[in-house]
C-alpha cells in the first residue's frame, strides 16, 4: 500500500496504509488499514463546510482506520481528538499521528463498539464507511449514545459512506434498535468526492445522525423515512 499525501483545505497530511493487517481471531483482512474515498470525502466536507464548528471542540472518530477525518479535525483546530478502532489497527493510526506531528492533540485508543470502555463524552463524533454489517449496528448505537455529550443534545454526529446495497439496511437497524434519526445532507458542489475520476456524489452520502433525545432543526436537510429498510 505505502504512503499517500493528502491535501485538505491547504493542509498536507501524510497517511500510511498498511498491508496484511488481519483480525487475530478470524484471520479476516482488516480493510480499515487502507484509505477509502469516504474518509477523504468526509475530511474535505468538514474543511469546506464545518471548519468553524470544529475549532476548539473535542472530537472522537469511531472505526477510524487510518484516521484521516480525525487528523483533519485536528488541523482544522479541534482542541482534542481521539481516534478509535480495534487493537490491530492502532499501530497504523499511531504512525499517522506521529507522521503529521499531531501527538499533542491526537490520542489513539482501542474501542470495541458496545463495550463499556466508552465513558467520555465529545462535542463531535466522526465516522466513515461504518455501515457495513447490519448485526453490528446495535453495538454502534450503544457506543454513540455513550460518547455523545448530554445524551446527544450537545453533540454533532457526522458520517460519510459509499452507498452500497446494505447501507440503508444498516441505517434502518440503527434507527430501529437505538432510536436514532438519520438525516442525509445535500451534496456540496464545492467538495470533490475523491481523487478518482470515477467517483461522484451519486456513489456517496454524508449523514447526520441525531440521538433519540436530541431535538434538532432539520429544515435544510433531506430527511429519509427508513421504515422497512432493515428488511431490504
Amino acid at each position: 500500500m505505502g504512503m499517500r499525501e493528502i491535501t485538505v483545505s491547504g493542509h498536507n497530511l501524510t497517511i500510511h496504509e498498511l498491508e496484511d493487517v488481519c483480525d487475530s481471531a478470524t484471520g479476516r483482512v482488516l480493510t480499515g488499514s487502507w484509505l477509502w474515498d469516504s474518509s477523504l470525502l468526509l475530511s474535505r466536507w468538514m474543511a469546506a463546510t464545518r471548519a468553524d464548528d470544529i475549532r476548539g471542540k473535542s472530537v472522537i472518530e469511531l472505526g477510524a482506520g487510518t484516521g484521516l477525518p480525525g487528523l483533519t479535525a485536528a488541523v482544522l483546530g479541534a482542541e482534542r481528538v481521539v481516534l478509535t478502532d480495534v487493537k490491530a489497527l492502532l499501530p497504523g493510526m499511531e504512525r499517522n499521528v506521529e507522521a503529521n506531528g499531531l501527538g499533542e492533540r491526537v490520542e489513539v485508543r482501542e474501542l470495541v463498539w458496545g463495550s463499556a470502555e466508552a465513558e467520555e463524552e465529545f462535542d463531535i463524533v466522526l465516522m466513515s464507511d461504518v455501515f457495513m454489517e447490519v448485526e453490528t449496528m446495535e453495538d454502534l448505537g450503544k457506543t454513540l449514545k455513550r460518547v455523545c455529550r448530554n445524551n446527544g443534545s450537545e453533540s454533532q454526529v457526522w458520517c460519510s459512506s459509499e452507498v452500497r446495497q446494505w447501507t440503508y439496511a444498516c441505517l434502518g437497524e440503527l434507527l430501529a434498535s437505538q432510536g436514532f434519526r438519520v438525516v442525509e445532507l445535500p451534496p456540496s458542489p464545492l467538495v470533490p468526492v475523491s481523487d478518482s475520476d470515477d467517483a461522484s456524489w451519486d456513489m456517496f452520502s454524508i449523514f447526520h445522525l441525531i440521538p433519540p433525545l436530541h431535538d434538532c432543526h432539520v429544515a435544510d436537510y433531506l430527511v429519509f423515512d427508513f421504515e422497512g429498510l432493515g428488511d431490504t
